[in-house]
């Protein structure tokens, strides 16, 4: 079956599927979860995964990718209130940026990027090293703390500085 045969015959019910799931998450329109789902089907059509299946078959595997899908996404979000303290003395969001918007979007920019930081680290031993990068301890000192060398601490530093590099620049791309 070619996909676009199967995708000119699935879309309206997947449409009316994506718009039914839309209704809950305000950082998604219905386009969006339409786009996963052609992704979806693409990647299960080049599997030959889906090739004898029913429509029927074929449309509740996509309901069941995209509610797991909204699932991740919902788990790694990260909402920022600007009514919550983001200064160390207290201040809100609202505050820092009426004061001086440079500083407050640089601490937000901040914030941001150190959480892509985390994203990057692929082991429970990467997210202590840039714990303790971010406590501001030397290289020896974390590799004297958790019982490692220091040049295994460089290794694990600049792997992840790796992996950060690249999702940013695929963000960008």
């Amino acid at each position: 079956m070619k996909f676009e045969f199967m995708v000119r015959r699935l879309s309206p019910v997947l449409k009316r599927i994506t718009k039914r799931l839309n209704g809950h998450h305000s950082y998604f329109d219905e386009e969006d979860l339409y786009q996963e789902a052609l992704v979806h089907l693409w990647r299960a059509h080049g599997k030959g995964s889906i090739e004898d299946k029913t429509d029927s078959y074929i449309l509740q595997g996509c309901y069941y990718h995209l509610k797991n899908h909204l699932r991740k996404v919902r788990e790694n979000v990260i909402f920022v209130s600007f009514n919550e303290p983001a200064g160390d003395d207290g201040t809100s969001w609202e505050e820092m940026i009426a004061s001086d918007e440079s500083s407050a979007f640089a601490i937000l920019e901040g914030k941001l990027r150190l959480q892509a930081i985390y994203d990057a680290c692929s082991s429970e031993r990467d997210h202590q090293v840039v714990n303790l990068l971010v406590d501001g301890m030397s290289v020896r000192e974390i590799g004297s703390r958790l019982g490692i060398s220091h040049v295994m601490v460089l290794k694990i530093r600049n792997r992840i500085r790796d992996k950060y590099l690249n999702l940013t620049a695929e963000r960008t791309v």
